[in-house]
């Protein structure tokens, strides 16, 4: 069966045609500037060379109807029909308390979609957006909604309980959703897959580490704890983003530089972080090379970010009473050997020891510990598309 693979943001739209027969990908794609002058769709079949389709998209519809045009496209297609697409896996920001696992969508899931709008403003309605087009494009084809949050929801009450008043969980229901959760699911299950290992026997502690970044407790297959929270604000320093700070600067700054919520708010989300420390980018490849020439707080702020990281890995192998099994995935986990080197450095006293040599290597699967009998250190590359197509592919043939 062939899978489409549809990620939607508020301007922009990924998507991945996806033979799960063997899991190979057939077609993928980014659409650009929807609804903004300049719209324009990068599109790549297997095996083809790259089209690039520059067409007015004023809103998801019409993105999803070039989409499906240029995957059935005589000379740059994948297929010959859309009836060869048996079913649509739609990537969901925040399911809230409501999915714990992947669904079919039907209107009581869209109901409960519309619900969760409070908890995700910027995220859950161009996901809605997405899933409404491709309901109208291709009524007759089963739709599956995977969530961001899902994986985390057999987290316990004791992590994902907030220390305010319970009768602000019980009205609006704050409490720690965490997010990541594909990718963080895939990779913790690709490791046991290629350790040999039954995932129930393993404690591992995955880094999902990019420009957003989150660090997972999975004991037994299973979330018991991540370090992003209500919102991806919570956890490490990020790109952008503050992570985890004292909530009593927000009313300082008010105070003492006249701002706003919203200016704070945007503050701690487009302006902090790696960025906000440095003065440099968020972009970690700009920091190393500034670190490297010299500019002190791009080191700082590196050194942060791996501190950050190196307590969350410390107290998750604490909760979890050990950890067998370290994984670094996303764009600064894949690629950088000297992030992933700096992190492990002052773990030793848990066996987390790096190998240098085995740890140069970009972008692709390998074992970077030493071996010495201690935590198995690994580099994974996330694969969320994969992770969603095999949920819907598993839920279209057993409904």
């Amino acid at each position: 069966m062939n899978i489409l693979v549809i990620n939607c943001g508020s301007s922009s739209l990924k998507y991945q045609l996806i033979d799960m027969n063997g899991e190979k990908v057939l077609a993928k794609g980014l659409v650009e500037r929807i609804g903004i002058e300049g719209s324009r769709i990068k599109h790549d079949t297997t095996g083809k060379e790259r089209v690039i389709i520059e067409e007015p998209m004023k809103d998801h519809k019409r993105a999803l109807e070039l989409v499906l045009e240029a995957i059935i496209d005589e000379k740059y297609g994948a297929i010959k029909s859309m009836d060869e697409i048996g079913a649509v896996g739609h990537r969901v920001v925040h399911g809230g308390e409501d999915f714990a696992n992947s669904v079919i969508i039907d209107e009581e899931v869209m109901a409960a979609l519309e619900r969760n709008i409070d908890l995700a403003p910027l995220h859950n309605p161009p996901n809605i957006m997405g899933i409404e087009a491709c309901q109208e494009l291709m009524p007759d084809t089963p739709m599956v909604a995977v969530f961001d949050t899902a994986f985390h929801q057999t987290i316990p009450a004791d992590n994902y309980i907030y220390p305010l008043p319970y009768e602000y969980y019980e009205k609006y229901k704050i409490r720690r959703y965490g997010f990541h959760g594909t990718s963080h699911k895939y990779v913790s299950q690709r490791a046991a897959e290629i350790l040999g290992k039954d995932i129930k026997d393993l404690k591992i502690v995955t880094a999902h580490l990019g420009n957003g970044s989150s660090v997972t407790a999975v004991k037994g297959g299973k979330s018991i704890d991540t370090s992003m929270g209500f919102t991806p604000l919570e956890g490490l320093t990020m790109g952008t983003r503050s992570g985890d700070i004292d909530p009593a600067i927000i009313p300082f700054l008010m105070e003492k530089e006249g701002l706003t919520f919203e200016e704070v708010n945007n503050m701690l989300n487009k302006k902090s972080g790696v960025l906000g420390i440095s003065g440099v980018s968020s972009d970690f490849r700009d920091l190393e090379i500034a670190a490297e020439e010299g500019n002190e707080r791009a080191k700082l702020a590196l050194d942060i970010f791996a501190n950050r990281v190196r307590k969350y890995i410390a107290a998750y192998a604490a909760q979890m009473c050990g950890i067998d099994v370290l994984v670094f995935t996303a764009g600064i986990g894949e690629n950088s050997a000297s992030m992933r080197e700096l992190i492990c450095n002052g773990l030793e006293f848990l066996n987390i020891v790096i190998d240098k040599e085995l740890n140069n290597v970009r972008g692709e699967e390998a074992i970077v510990s030493k071996n010495i009998g201690g935590v198995t250190i690994m580099v994974i590359p996330t694969n969320e598309e994969l992770m969603i197509a095999r949920d819907t592919l598993e839920l279209v043939q057993n409904r």
